[in-house]
């Protein structure tokens, strides 16, 4: 699988949370409601697998490629919680105090990626038929 040239945008969005896990954020008067950076990291999630599935099913549709669950239950599922988890990590021991781990981040992350895999299995999938099929095999 080339997911350098398949994924260029979910790689782009991957390394823009990279970026905004580890940068010190300024202050706003967002920081006064409650859990909105919650929100935030659900939405992070949510968007970037979103364009994950979207490439996806472009990629496969294409390319007459076959449906490999294990991969995408790997690819779209584990992997981006494992990241996430890692992330929450390194934020809690490797930033100096500067930003903190949360669980409660993990757990916002987690519901964004699983509503992606919902949407990218029926609504995404539905739509790249649609909008992504060649015109000859219509």
């Amino acid at each position: 699988m080339k997911l350098s040239a398949d994924h260029k945008w979910t790689l782009l969005c991957i390394l823009l949370i990279w970026y905004l896990c580890f940068f010190t954020p300024p202050k706003t008067k967002l920081d006064e409601v409650t859990n909105f950076d919650k929100l935030v990291h659900c939405c992070m999630y949510l968007g970037t697998m979103s364009i994950y599935w979207i490439e996806h099913w472009r990629r496969c549709i294409r390319r007459r490629l076959t449906n490999r669950p294990l991969r995408e239950i790997t690819v779209a599922l584990l992997a981006p919680i494992m990241m996430s988890g890692i992330i929450e990590l390194l934020q809690a021991y490797c930033t100096g105090g500067r930003r903190s781990g949360d669980w409660a981040d993990l757990a916002a992350n987690t519901v964004g990626v699983v509503l992606a895999y919902i949407l990218g299995i029926t609504v995404y999938k539905r739509l790249s038929r649609r909008y992504f099929t060649p015109k000859d095999a219509q």
